[in-house]
């Protein structure tokens, strides 16, 4: 999430901050930083800081993120799921005013919520796909590896782009040629990938 906060701030993006009089604990500071750290909503680098959120438990903190969710899901362009599996559900869906959701987080939207949210007009990048490019980086560093021969930031940043950029076009076609959402059309990019690797292999 720290690392999406830089390009998206340089593309125009405000990242939420919280109000602490909608907090519903009297402690504002501690449980706004552990809110900010857990629901994905960071106000600058200081809710990085682990000591910032020392001996705050979660029966304490659970309270507090979901007030801020809750606040952090109407009114806004783009939503950001960052943190918390679910979060996103039939009973929420409908509250929801964004125009997209990039989901940062793994699984934080239900089955349900997604047709809720598909027949709402709802753009959602699911999350295999908005935040793959942690894991496609490991396998660039696999394949340096493997070669011993190791390429510099720029290359990286640039091979990164080409595959996610690739990858998201391949989901967004797939996505408006079938009528479908884009979790589902993401699962029939990557089934259909299987399906070729294996004919072409001779295996069926």
């Amino acid at each position: 999430m720290a690392n999406a906060l830089g390009p998206f701030g340089i593309c125009g993006g405000q990242v939420l901050d919280t109000d602490p009089q909608s907090m519903e604990d009297g402690e504002d500071f501690p449980f706004k930083v552990a809110a900010q750290k857990t629901a994905g909503v960071l106000g600058d680098d200081l809710a990085l800081n682990a000591q910032q959120v020392a001996g705050v438990t979660a029966d304490r903190e659970l309270p507090v993120v979901w007030a801020v969710a809750k606040g952090s899901m109407v009114n806004k362009a783009i939503l950001v799921p960052a943190a918390l599996e679910n979060m996103i559900n039939a009973h929420n869906a409908p509250e929801i005013k964004a125009t997209i959701s990039a989901e940062l987080a793994n699984g934080p939207t239900t089955p349900e919520a997604d047709d809720i949210l598909h027949a709402k007009g709802v753009y959602v990048i699911p999350d295999f796909l908005c935040n793959a490019g942690g894991v496609t980086v490991s396998y660039f560093e696999m394949v340096q590896n493997a070669y011993d021969y190791y390429w510099d930031e720029d290359l990286v940043h640039e091979r990164l782009d080409r595959k996610m950029t690739t990858a998201f076009h391949a989901v967004h076609k797939m996505a408006q040629e079938r009528g479908v959402h884009n979790r589902l059309a993401a699962y029939l990019v990557a089934v259909n990938r299987v399906a070729e690797a294996v004919r072409l292999r001779g295996w069926a």
